[in-house]
């Protein structure tokens, strides 16, 4: 017999070799129809592997990420058979599950698959679905799967990097797959497939090597639940923020000036210097001190804090002067710049915490096709700021900047979150630089903080910084999907490497703990986050313009612009429409435009030194005086954008 350990805490006992299904089983027919997917020991097994050591069991629906990974990752090796049978020229590479379905990259030779492939690959899919196939897992050794792949490059690189006695293979129906597991019971559980989009992809993520077909799919247990996905991508695509920014006139891309590389309109940087003044209003208050540094920086500089070797690839090319040898790169980080900063000066423990700030631009050579309007691009800028503090600092501090963070989204209405602990990857500690003491002194400082200021959060292991461990906000939008925004990391190593020291109480030199903090992360990927949660209806307090005056006729516009200067005066950002158009093409483009408030001026109005206001979307407040007009904007305002 042998012992399992439920997540309860139950304890139940099984004939040895008992399966993750017969546990189900055993605590109810109708919870088992539902599993599909389990863990035992912390480790991804099938429903049908025989357990035979004591061991935890945590099993999975479809309403778990770790099922829907385990469905999507079955759906995938059943993208992968649909594209076999269609294709006799196709070559498999690779099909994991990603957060909302599943890819397949493959090299489809001669044939260039398009939106036209899409149903029949599907209605492929399906078919094999309804053959209700088991997955089965089996072993293989290097010399059987390298004669199974004898003809596809790919799938034999990918096991020429693998030892012997580790390699498994999936097989359902008639198709196998190189595959190391984690499937769902049977391929009957597929009731509803979509193939989405197909992109370029370059083999193993090189561009140097050939270039691949990627074809994204996504499925469900449920038809009802892929009409309902649907529909959620056609609102994704009426808030792309590439559409809305286009609309809005926030930004823009010029080919001349360079891919990845944005342009910020008159509205747009409006929007950007808001948003740089309110997080500068509450750094202020916490005692930060705003600094500048350059745009570029010598190589050595970025050699010692660590970032060249984590970033030169990704980095654009060294900028060479006149004088031999000397080279200088666009900064990649601003952390570097600031630690030398902080070193210009002797400090003493009672001049600490130091806090410098900076929104500084930073630059990383993205390739092209990872490159998408403002949430991944060449150059952005980070509302960044590094803290330099003793270790009886430490634990205030941190915390300090939890309020900063939960501040900024509660003034921008990111109201649904989790924290996520990210810590080291405790099987591969040799991408992380930093002694493990320091690393086990900054992983329990950020866990006591997430605990003392009682937020919502979660451990991964392996997403540390290569410097750190972190705390990330990982925020769901409107749509339900997760974004990390906000990160604030614990530092001992940058101190090191640039030696920076401190005279403490004992009259000796000390080494300070360096906070890394962004709660907006980069200025371009927040905006493009917050265009989409809020389809482009920002906070009344962010708005470019919140309010537009619409003249009935020509005869109104001196008391239009007598209303604008009222309004100014209260710091009501305002503007007149002048144009000589009908009031209701007017109204309907001010609604494009996202105006939070139109205010209609016309005889009546004039005559009782009124106006009469409609809020975008349609609700109609009827004649008031400009004064309650102002009040309603200000209370509006003070409901979201509190005092920090």
């Amino acid at each position: 017999m042998i012992d399992i350990t439920l997540p309860d805490g139950s304890v139940k006992q099984f004939e040895k070799n008992a399966t993750p299904m017969d546990v189900a089983k055993s605590i109810s027919e109708g919870f088992a129809r539902n599993v599909i997917s389990a863990s035992f020991n912390g480790t991804t097994v099938e429903t049908a592997t025989p357990l035979t050591t004591d061991g935890s069991l945590v099993l999975y629906t479809w309403n778990n990420d770790e099922g829907k990974t385990a469905f999507w990752h079955s759906s995938a090796h059943v993208l992968a058979q649909a594209i076999e049978e269609l294709y006799s020229d196709a070559k498999l590479t690779i099909g994991p599950a990603i957060e909302n379905g599943f890819y397949y990259d493959v090299d489809f030779g001669e044939h260039a698959v398009s939106e036209k492939d899409f149903k029949a690959i599907e209605t492929k899919m399906l078919e094999i679905a309804r053959g209700k196939h088991d997955f089965k897992m089996r072993s293989a050794t290097k010399t059987e799967a390298l004669s199974l792949y004898s003809d596809n490059e790919f799938k034999t690189e990918l096991i020429e990097n693998l030892e012997d006695g580790t390699i498994t293979f999936c097989d359902h129906s008639t198709f196998t797959d190189l595959c190391r597991g984690g499937h769902i019971p049977n391929t009957g559980i597929i009731k509803a497939v979509k193939i989405l989009s197909v992109a370029g992809a370059y083999w193993r993520g090189n561009e140097n090597n050939p270039q691949l077909t990627r074809v994204y799919g996504i499925s469900f247990p449920k038809q009802k639940e892929l009409t309902a996905y649907l529909e959620l991508l056609e609102e994704a695509k009426k808030r792309d923020h590439r559409k809305l920014g286009k609309e809005l006139e926030l930004f823009t891309f010029s080919r001349k000036v360079g891919q990845g590389l944005p342009l910020w309109l008159p509205k747009g940087a409006a929007l950007r210097e808001r948003l740089e003044n309110f997080l500068k209003a509450a750094q202020k208050k916490a005692g930060y001190e705003m600094v500048v540094t350059p745009h570029i920086g010598q190589k050595e500089l970025y050699v010692t804090s660590g970032h060249y070797a984590k970033y030169g690839e990704d980095s654009f090319q060294p900028i060479h002067t006149p004088k031999e040898d000397e080279e200088f790169l666009l900064k990649p980080m601003n952390c570097p710049h600031h630690c030398e900063i902080y070193n210009s000066a002797q400090w003493s423990y009672k001049d600490l915490p130091k806090r410098y700030a900076e929104f500084g631009t930073v630059y990383r050579y993205e390739q092209s096709g990872e490159l998408h309007g403002l949430t991944r691009v060449r150059g952005f800028t980070q509302d960044d700021a590094h803290i330099f503090c003793t270790p009886d600092q430490l634990d205030k501090e941190f915390k300090d900047v939890i309020d900063l963070v939960l501040y900024v989204f509660g003034s921008l209405g990111f109201e649904n979150f989790t924290a996520q602990v990210s810590l080291r990857d405790p099987e591969n500690l040799e991408k992380y630089i930093g002694s493990n003491e320091n690393w086990d002194k900054a992983e329990q400082a950020i866990l006591n903080a997430a605990i003392d200021k009682g937020l919502n959060y979660v451990v991964e292991t392996g997403e540390a910084a290569f410097y750190g461990p972190k705390l990330d906000f990982m925020v769901k939008d409107a749509l339900g999907r997760r974004w990390q925004l906000g990160t604030i990391q614990v530092d001992y190593t940058l101190p090191e490497r640039f030696d920076l020291t401190y005279k403490g109480s004992d009259n000796e030199l000390h080494r300070p703990i360096m906070i890394h903090r962004a709660p907006f992360g980069s200025m371009e990927r927040f905006i493009a986050i917050l265009l989409e949660h809020t389809a482009g209806n920002f906070p009344l307090w962010l708005m470019p313009t919140q309010a537009v005056i619409l003249s009935i006729s020509e005869k109104y516009e001196k008391y239009s612009e007598k209303v604008l200067n009222l309004l100014e005066n209260d710091e009501i950002r305002a503007l007149v429409d002048h144009r000589n158009e009908t009031i209701g093409k007017k109204i309907r483009e001010a609604e494009m435009q996202k105006h939070p408030y139109m205010i209609i001026i016309g005889e009546q109005e004039e005559k009782e030194n009124k106006i009469t206001v409609r809020k975008h979307g349609g609700e109609d407040l009827g004649m008031i005086s400009i004064e309650e007009f102002s009040e309603i904007i200000k209370e509006e305002i003070s409901k979201t954008l509190k005092s920090f």
